[in-house]
């Protein structure tokens, strides 16, 4: 259990948690002597998890991508984002990669966009891309939005990809080597994300209801909300109800 980000700041983060999912590494491509500090600050049981770069899921339209640290980014329309199978795709897969390695990394999280559709492009495009990365032994998982349950399960089933979901709103519809994961971003709002919200008890006492029926072996809860420090703590002491 644990956050995406290092709720609290980092020193306290590694005291208090054993997991985290790093969002750097999705909005900008830090050194790699960054990530082998936080390695060796972290406890030697900590476990990293990754979210890969924009450039590998978002299209330049995004405006996330005025974080990135990229000159002229614009320039690289059509070229990267949305798993599109180029030079600078591929590229910026290895870099994952790398920083994978450095951390020790257990998952490596896709977070595709809305603007991802169920389409054949898409399909074709992920295809080309799955078949032309290296794995190195890490896990991943995809964050599908706006696809029907079926196709989120074709998708995971053929890629050999975790579910990445929120458990509050489905359960996943397929794991990888018996680990689940799960990213908890709030309550929705006709179909938006309230990044605000703060879970109750209740809803936290159903959250843990909810993974103590989970046929899972590894399960990874990452709190994604305003309050996720003070969520996930709540969260822990719930659940040791369970155990």
């Amino acid at each position: 259990m644990g956050c995406c980000g290092f709720a609290k700041g980092m020193k306290i983060y590694f005291q208090t948690y054993d997991t985290v999912e790093v969002q750097k590494t999705f909005y900008r491509l830090p050194r790699e002597s960054t990530l082998e500090k936080w390695r060796n600050t972290a406890p030697s049981n900590f476990i990293f998890n990754l979210k890969v770069f924009q450039g590998i899921t978002h299209d330049v339209k995004s405006p996330t991508w005025k974080k990135s640290g990229i000159k002229n980014y614009r320039e690289l329309s059509g070229r990267v984002g949305y798993l599109r199978p180029t030079e600078e795709v591929f590229e910026y897969w290895d870099k994952m990669l790398k920083y994978a390695e450095i951390v020790k990394a257990r998952v490596l999280v896709i977070q595709l966009p809305a603007s991802f559709r169920d389409v054949e492009e898409n399909w074709r495009n992920a295809g080309d891309f799955f078949a032309g990365i290296k794995r190195d032994g890490f896990l991943l998982g995809v964050e599908l939005r706006g696809w029907s349950i079926d196709r989120v399960e074709e998708f995971c089933r053929r890629f050999e990809l975790i579910d990445v979901c929120d458990l509050m709103v489905r359960t996943p519809t397929f794991l990888l080597d018996e680990v689940a994961y799960f990213r908890l971003h709030g309550s929705y709002v006709k179909g938006r994300i309230n990044y605000r919200h703060k879970y109750s008890d209740e809803e936290l006492q159903k959250l843990a209801e909810l993974i103590s029926k989970l046929d899972a072996k590894e399960v990874f809860l990452m709190f994604n909300n305003i309050y996720m420090g003070e969520d996930s703590l709540r969260f822990r002491e719930i659940w040791k109800g369970y155990k």
